[in-house]
């Protein structure tokens, strides 16, 4: 087996290993892949198929996704790559939009992304961010979908503490699987307040751009000389150095996108990477914890 192989082959081992535990006791792996901005351009639809079956070789089983992306565009693009894969080998999430989370559209909304992504049901279906509709009202369909098989839990994005202390005095809102949000080295507010509040109750944190993919949250990070040294320390990429400090603490779950296999395989390579207490403490200094509430960040 030459080298490329054995590097790939330790990679998909280390990140088939490397799992989350949600509140139910089912397992998803620690590092996923986004889909964010892909399937909106048909010149890019091959490479970016390549990239998520490449991913999936490589142990990046869960798949996140939303009926906003490219307005189905971006489940139909996951449908297309996994399909011939064996469904139980995957772990699915899609989100709702706000206005389609009450009874009148949700249904029909997780029905379609069922049929985009050619699949029985969700492993995950989130409500994307707080909409007009009562949140107990999405509860109340968010557990009925589960009832009729179609998803196996459901959870949020973009909720603050205050928001998932209110989701838990709902009837049935601790059922809550997870919560996804923006983190990453750059944007640390989560820490002060929200991820201690997600570790207490055992729900997963899910970070969406992990990378800051993209806009100004993003300029100077694989610029930064903290950033380099310590990916030079490991023959790591700056890419690899943030989606570790990401899953250092083993129960967050990150989901980078990649429109080609090249940083698919780069991204995947993350999760050979064990940063020390040493690096730890010099992308802090570079990027200091937050010291107190800071608005939750959705750039």
């Amino acid at each position: 087996m030459d080298k490329d192989l054995q590097k790939e082959a330790a990679i998909r081992e280390k990140n088939r290993a490397a799992r989350v535990a949600f509140p139910d006791g089912a397992k998803a792996p620690r590092l996923g892949q986004g889909t964010w901005h892909l399937g909106e351009r048909p010149s890019r639809r091959d490479s970016e198929i390549e990239a998520l079956r490449l991913g999936v070789r490589l142990g990046m089983t869960l798949i996140d996704t939303a009926e906003m992306y490219g307005e189905g565009r971006a489940e139909s693009l996951v449908g297309e790559a996994i399909r011939g894969i064996g469904r139980n080998g995957l772990f699915l999430v899609s989100k709702v939009y706000p206005h389609n989370a009450g009874r009148k559209n949700i249904f029909e909304s997780c029905e379609n992304s069922l049929r985009r992504l050619g699949t029985d049901f969700l492993d995950l279906y989130l409500l994307h961010w707080r909409g007009n509709i009562p949140l107990a009202e999405t509860v109340a369909c968010m557990e009925e979908l589960v009832s009729r098989g179609l998803i196996r839990r459901w959870g949020v994005s973009n909720f603050d503490t205050a928001d998932m202390e209110e989701l838990w005095r709902i009837p049935g809102g601790s059922r809550c699987a997870a919560n996804q949000v923006l983190y990453h080295l750059g944007s640390r507010g989560v820490e002060y307040d929200l991820l201690p509040w997600m570790r207490k109750h055992r729900v997963p944190l899910m970070a969406y751009c992990p990378i800051a993919q993209g806009g100004s949250l993003r300029r100077g990070l694989f610029e930064n000389p903290a950033v380099r040294r310590v990916a030079a320390a490991h023959g790591a990429t700056p890419a690899q150095v943030l989606l570790g400090f990401v899953m250092r603490g083993g129960d967050v779950i990150a989901i980078p996108k990649a429109g080609t296999p090249r940083h698919t395989l780069e991204n995947a390579g993350a999760g050979l990477l064990a940063l020390t207490d040493a690096d730890l403490a010099a992308l802090s200094a570079a990027y200091p914890a937050p010291a107190h509430k800071t608005a939750l960040d959705m750039r």
